[in-house]
């Protein structure tokens, strides 16, 4: 049974290759060398710090600014890069420079890794990702670091821009203002407002989107991945703009006491931010109750496929809502933008959609019982992890070692996908060669 585990599949390698980058992280960051006060952080803290890091969350239980020094820190943005962009993704990118050739399991590894259903071009979309990456995130760095330049000296500046950049483009909630604050004191600034939802939506609607609409002017046509994802992360981003101004209108410990502008930026920041990103310009814990279960419902989306964010994905989402509508109307197919699905994607889409609940559902339980919290603050904490947010209403810090393990356990599940996980874990199964006989039974 062991040998036949240790025969590497894909999902295996990416599973092996996840944990090892976390192991090294925390080993990492236990050093004198990674702390301002020079000692020693505990390895259950610096397990969850390196998890949260390279599956790109952003829920932190050591205030990333003050407790961490630059080492630290550049630890921990290497860990966010790697992460948000893959490790299978990066070895490629040291194999090109090299001018090593890519072999076949390689490329069976980078097609898991990318959730692409093909292995045809994938060498050439890895280097799409490097550049497009490099540029959006050097682009966003200048951005930063000019605004920043008015608050703090040009060095610290520059070094804010290009931390936040990485942090914010591959979807990872950390900040180095220090004392948990995010990004609460730009709630209204147009620049930081404008250039973080712009990193979050990129990095969040995945590289195959880009690539879509950077070819766009030649090719005048987009994929039906790129429509599904466009339309519904613009319909999620409106939709949650408009629940979450309306919601917080008149509550004095959020958007209450700021001016018609800022009231506008802070919905749509706080809309976009449960995509999987977790910075945030109001305080989350102050939300009203029917605000934080609608984040909780964003963050449970999440991200799109091939992308830097978690969740079970805009296009799992899109599927299911066309497939209740079809149902409704009677229609044995399901049809969007002119095209039929195969059922083979109706069933996937439900088993994520599946695995992913019973994990947020036994996880939440589970935290219910070890942690003194009330039970909306454990959800929200939990599906923060799972979708690989970074937001919380204010628990992480005290989580119990036990619950610190948990949640590490479940941002590592949530980023690189339960069905992913089931796949490795699981013994492999031949193709049956025989079908059972159809039944009946009465459902509804």
């Amino acid at each position: 049974m062991i040998s036949k585990w240790f025969k590497l599949s894909p999902p295996r390698v990416l599973v092996l290759g996840f944990a090892a980058i976390i192991l090294t992280g925390a080993l990492l960051l236990m050093l004198p060398i990674s702390h301002t006060n020079g000692g020693t952080l505990p390895f259950v803290d610096a397990l969850f710090t390196s998890t949260s890091a390279t599956c790109v969350t952003g829920l932190i239980v050591r205030d990333t600014g003050t407790y961490f020094s630059t080492f630290g820190q550049v630890v921990i943005m290497l860990l966010i890069q790697v992460g948000g962009l893959g490790f299978m993704t990066m070895a490629t990118l040291f194999s090109l420079a090299f001018k090593r050739k890519i072999s076949l399991k390689d490329r069976l590894l980078l097609q898991e890794a990318m959730n692409q259903n093909s292995m045809e071009g994938i060498v050439r979309l890895i280097r799409k990702v490097l550049m497009y990456s490099l540029v959006i995130e050097s682009c966003a760095a200048i951005l930063y670091s000019i605004r920043w330049a008015f608050d703090m000296p040009l060095g610290r500046a520059i070094y804010f821009g290009i931390f936040h950049s990485v942090a914010m483009f591959n979807n990872a909630g950390f900040d180095l203002f220090g004392g948990f604050r995010s990004l609460t004191m730009y709630v209204g600034d147009p620049i930081v407002n404008f250039v973080t939802m712009f990193l979050i939506v990129t990095g969040g609607i995945g590289f195959i989107v880009m690539s879509d609409l950077i070819d766009f002017r030649n090719r005048r046509r987009l994929s039906l991945h790129s429509k599904v994802v466009l339309s519904m992360t613009s319909a999620l981003i409106i939709l949650g703009a408009i629940v979450i101004f309306i919601f917080e209108f008149t509550n004095t410990k959020t958007l209450g006491p700021l001016s018609w502008g800022e009231k506008i930026w802070s919905a749509f920041f706080q809309s976009v931010t449960p995509r999987t990103a977790g910075a945030n310009t109001v305080d989350i814990g102050a939300l009203r109750q029917a605000t934080q279960f609608f984040m909780i419902i964003l963050m449970f989306i999440g991200a799109s496929p091939g992308s830097t964010g978690g969740g079970v994905k805009t296009t799992t989402f899109t599927i299911l809502i066309g497939a209740v509508f079809s149902m409704i109307r009677g229609r044995s197919d399901l049809v969007i933008f002119r095209y039929r699905l195969a059922q083979e994607r109706i069933f996937k889409a439900v088993t994520i959609t599946m695995l992913s609940l019973f994990l947020v559902i036994v996880v939440a339980m589970v935290l219910s019982t070890t942690e003194d919290v009330s039970f909306l603050s454990i959800l929200f904490e939990t599906t923060s992890a799972f979708g690989t947010v970074g937001l919380t209403m204010g628990i992480t810090g005290k989580l119990t070692v036990i619950g610190k393990i948990i949640i590490s356990l479940t941002m590592f599940a949530g980023r690189l996908g339960p069905l992913t996980l089931a796949y490795a874990l699981g013994p492999k199964k031949g193709k049956e060669l025989y079908r059972y006989p159809e039944g009946k039974m009465i459902i509804g």
